[in-house]
């Protein structure tokens, strides 16, 4: 499949607002609505739409903190943590990464004493780091054609 400029179009629309409608999108990509939604499933179909969700507000959730998290597993404990951390409901998004740290997580927590105690739920898995995030400087950034290509084969 090609991700021409249209389907870059396309794209575009739906990182912005999924809920538009396929004329909607149609009128500002200059296509029929039949055609977007075509265009649409294919793209879902070869796992480059890959779903669609709500944003959520975690303030506005009951949640005063959000927290980037990283952690560096004592040895033997990473694999334990890695079945471990799905269970943990404040993580809202998980990584595996390179460096110092094996683990990096941006989670959400009622208050201090929240983050007290999921600290010390981590600490028998290895040594974490904590930083609270006072402020959101960019959030969902859309992907972009970036590469200055006109089109990609995928």
């Amino acid at each position: 499949m090609k991700i021409d400029a249209t389907n870059w179009g396309i794209l575009q629309c739906l990182q912005k607002n999924a809920r538009l409608s396929n004329a909607e999108i149609g009128r500002k990509v200059g296509l029929s609505s039949p055609a977007v939604a075509e265009r649409i499933k294919k793209m879902e179909d070869y796992g480059i739409l890959k779903g669609y969700r709500a944003e959520v507000s975690y303030t506005k959730t009951g949640y005063q903190l959000k927290a980037i998290i990283t952690l560096r597993a004592f040895m033997g404990r990473l694999q334990p943590f890695l079945i471990k951390v799905a269970t943990y409901k404040e993580v809202m998004n998980c990584y595996r990464i390179t460096g110092n740290e094996n683990i990096i997580m941006e989670v959400v927590l009622r208050d201090q004493m929240h983050l007290q105690e999921f600290i010390d739920s981590l600490i028998t898995y290895g040594e974490v780091k904590t930083h609270i995030v006072l402020s959101n400087l960019i959030e969902s950034n859309p992907i972009t054609n970036s590469s200055g290509l006109n089109e990609l084969e995928i």
